[in-house]
């Protein structure tokens, strides 16, 4: 028996809205309380953070936005990034020491609020709000700073 591979403390985390700037936001299943943006860790060092996201797009929600797809044009790479401490409580996934996390922000624009397919190990319920009420419902001060920039970054 394999033991799991640690984490890698590099991570994206993907807006997704309308371009009436609702926000889907998905519940954690290990957290009840926590309303939050897709979000993943890269699966190995050298992968491209656009691949991470919508890699974690697509296994979050379903919803296709990798290379080659309709909205693969909507996945934008804000260039922007923030580093935070590792919450406790999601510390032991990490190799022993790490304690930070740098994550990388980006957005994605899909034409109209659309149902999305949770995986309910990871996730066990889905909203859309205006922007500014889902950066108020996300338990992440970097999230819900990242939903308000929004308007910046839309297109």
């Amino acid at each position: 028996m394999s033991e799991r591979p640690w984490k890698i403390p590099e991570s994206v985390l993907v807006v997704i809205h309308t371009p009436a700037l609702d926000v889907l936001l998905i519940r954690r299943a290990d957290a009840e309380d926590f309303w939050q943006s897709v979000t993943g860790s890269k699966d190995a060092a050298d992968e491209p953070l656009g691949l991470t996201a919508a890699r974690e797009v697509q296994e979050e929600t379903g919803i296709l936005c990798g290379e080659g797809t309709e909205l693969a044009a909507k996945l934008v790479d804000w260039q922007l990034q923030n580093v935070y401490e590792i919450y406790p409580r999601w510390r032991a996934r990490y190799a022993p020491g790490v304690t930070h996390n740098t994550e990388h922000l980006f957005g994605l624009c899909v034409p109209e609020q659309v149902t999305p397919r949770l995986d309910p190990r990871e996730h066990t319920a889905w909203q859309w709000l205006p922007y500014r009420d889902a950066a108020d419902a996300c338990f992440s001060p970097s999230n819900a700073e990242a939903i308000l920039l929004l308007p910046q970054f839309a297109r």
